[in-house]
């Protein structure tokens, strides 16, 4: 299963830090960015919870995305629409983001 629960990077930079501090509490986001740049910072990491190379079943995909987000699916559907995760017959896939 993958990780769970968002930290803010050590090598994060002020901009980075500024977002974690408006919408992310204890690992959770509290409110999706409504500015696009913010949004697609946010869901890269949230893309790092999955390990690349890895297959997940969308069960697995839901209970990781309900511990950082209330709305798991609109979480799910937006990582998928900005290509951070892959989908083919129920199954996920990390396909894009950083990688560290």
């Amino acid at each position: 299963m993958p990780k769970c629960g968002l930290t803010l990077p050590p090598e994060a930079d002020p901009a980075t830090q500024k977002l974690f501090r408006a919408f992310v509490r204890e690992g959770r986001i509290v409110t999706m960015p409504a500015r696009y740049a913010k949004r697609r910072t946010l869901l890269d990491h949230v893309a790092r919870l999955f390990e690349p190379g890895v297959r997940f079943p969308e069960k697995a995909v839901n209970q990781t995305l309900l511990q950082v987000y209330d709305d798991h699916a609109e979480l799910r559907r937006l990582l998928v629409d900005e290509e951070f995760l892959t989908r083919e017959d129920g199954v996920y896939w990390r396909s894009g983001g950083a990688v560290i």
